[in-house]
């Protein structure tokens, strides 16, 4: 008899995938936290003193790594929607469906990016 290919992950699978993705958004979370605080620091660490050439230096720098924690912060906000994106498909049990194949994405791939919605098959397919 052959066995017929699965459509979807079972229930305990899904739920093994649903702690895997809360982890994740915890810590993304707490990162996205970080990084906000750190942009948002308007501390001057004592530097009113120095000569006006080290200060506007500081201020060019200063304005570069709020920039660049900005970018990092819209990266974070956007794996964080991600991840909420895969609980959603976690609970209508289509999560780990190849959305270009519609075959089970392969399981190791959903551990090292859970929020993943290709195949590697359909990913390849895109180059």
């Amino acid at each position: 008899m052959v066995e017929q290919e699965r459509t979807r992950f079972s229930d305990a699978e899904l739920d093994e995938f649903r702690g895997l993705i809360q982890d994740k958004i915890n810590k993304a979370i707490e990162q996205l936290e970080l990084i906000k605080s750190s942009y948002k620091n308007d501390s001057n660490n004592g530097t009113d003193d120095t000569s006006p050439t080290f200060k506007a230096f500081d201020e060019g720098s200063e304005v570069m790594s709020k920039e660049a924690n900005s970018q990092l912060a819209i990266r974070q906000e956007k794996f964080i929607r991600d991840l909420k994106n895969a609980m959603v498909r976690i609970e209508n049990k289509t999560y780990g469906i190849c959305r270009v194949t519609g075959k089970l994405i392969n399981k190791d791939r959903l551990r090292l990016v859970p929020h993943a919605t290709l195949s590697i098959e359909a990913k390849n397919l895109q180059k």
